[in-house]
């Protein structure tokens, strides 16, 4: 029953003297000003269509007459920020009409990683200092390892050293790093559990998850309606963002895997590190360091460069900081692969270590869960466009 039923049977019930029971209570959430703003120019965008091939957000957008706080969210998270609609917009600034999509998509992406984060003061914490918090957060860990170290008369010996277990062994690594892990884990699960219960779509079949894994694996959106990919510093079509996207995220998944190898080569082979250069924890891991490098390094060089008008400047600090640690993650991890033998191994050991539980502890609450919230997005809308429209007008 919709709270429209609900609502006329309580007005009946009124109208003919008994009492109204309401069948429950309905939730009202009342919509922030971002919010607001992102409903005010979907209805202009609704009567206007001119992008409607642009991206997934625009049929999504036609399926619906009115945009509450849940649909803006999740049209903000299948809104890819490619820019193209504001350069295309007949109605974009200065026009009296202001719109302006993409930042006002990016204030309401903020807003979700905040809504959905757990637990939400932290989520709150990094939006406002995230490059600062990253950063500071690294360092600190890194500095307790190296004075650590220093105590005990290990930070630089002179005997070469190869093994990182003889500098940290086995079992204090894997203390340190499964809670950071598992807690950056749990936490991601239950903010994309809260965005996916937000508005859910239905069903999840299969055709629409294949759709939603080509989609999201393949970057799609980011190639734009014709393929030619989107607008970052101008009003020039370019395919960079999405390459460096696509370098970033495998790079990240080759590190994921080599190090998920490493673990069964230890506990299940019974083999230790180090391992050789052609074993298969290096030959996923220096490539995908690589790529994950470069790729990193690409996607800050077009944020610096990116049109202040298609996003939300004051998520420039988070962004930027996820960039950061991702760049220092693959940057200390390929200069650990070559510094073997070398005293400067155990030094080299402190700053990767740090900068990776600075990656996992700060994850949930930055750039990283808006991976997992378009992907659900985008598997939202794979159901919804199999669905007949709920707004049943002539055409339909």
């Amino acid at each position: 029953m919709t709270p429209l039923d609900m609502l006329t049977r309580e007005a009946a019930a009124l109208a003919d003297g008994q009492p109204a029971v309401p069948q429950r209570v309905i939730p009202i959430h009342a919509a922030s000003a971002d919010e607001a703003e992102v409903a005010r120019l979907l209805q202009i965008c609704n009567a206007c269509r001119y992008c409607e091939g642009y991206c997934a957000v625009f049929p999504a957008m036609t399926r619906r007459l009115a945009f509450n706080p849940a649909d803006a969210h999740y049209l903000a998270n299948l809104c890819h920020n490619c820019g193209a609609c504001l350069h295309a917009c007949q109605y974009a600034p200065p026009h009296e009409f202001g719109v302006n999509l993409p930042r006002a998509m990016a204030k309401v992406r903020g807003q979700t990683y905040v809504a959905h984060a757990w637990p939400s003061a932290l989520g709150a914490l990094y939006q406002r200092a995230g490059l600062s918090l990253a950063l500071a957060l690294a360092a600190g860990l890194a500095l307790f390892m190296l004075l650590a170290l220093a105590r005990q008369g290990t930070l630089w010996p002179t005997e070469p050293v190869k093994d990182f277990y003889a500098i940290f062994p086995h079992g204090l690594m894997v203390s340190l790093f499964a809670p950071v892990f598992g807690f950056a884990m749990l936490a991601l699960g239950i903010g994309l559990r809260s965005f996916w219960r937000e508005a859910p779509p239905g069903q999840v079949t299969g055709a629409a998850w294949a759709e939603a894994s080509r989609d999201t694996l393949g970057l799609k959106h980011l190639g734009g309606g014709h393929g030619e990919g989107c607008n970052n510093d101008d009003d020039a079509f370019t395919l960079w963002r999405r390459r460096f996207h696509h370098l970033t995220f495998y790079g990240f998944i080759a590190c994921l895997a080599a190090t998920a190898c490493a673990t069964a080569y230890h506990y299940l082979l019974g083999w230790s590190a180090p391992y050789g250069w052609t074993s298969l924890p290096k030959l996923l891991g220096v490539p995908g360091g690589v790529s994950l490098m470069l790729g990193s390094a690409g996607l800050g060089w077009l944020n610096l460069r990116r049109d202040p008008l298609a996003g939300d400047p004051a998520q420039g600090a988070m962004d930027r900081g996820f960039i950061a640690l991702l760049f220092f993650v693959a940057a200390t991890g390929l200069a650990l692969a070559g510094a073997r033998g070398t005293p400067a191994l155990p030094s080299l050991l402190c700053v990767h270590l740090a900068t990776v539980m600075a990656l996992f502890a700060t994850m949930p609450y930055g750039k990283f869960a808006h991976g997992l919230y378009r992907a659900a997005a985008l598997l939202k809308w794979a159901i919804e466009k199999r669905q007949p429209s709920r707004l049943k007008l002539a055409q339909d």
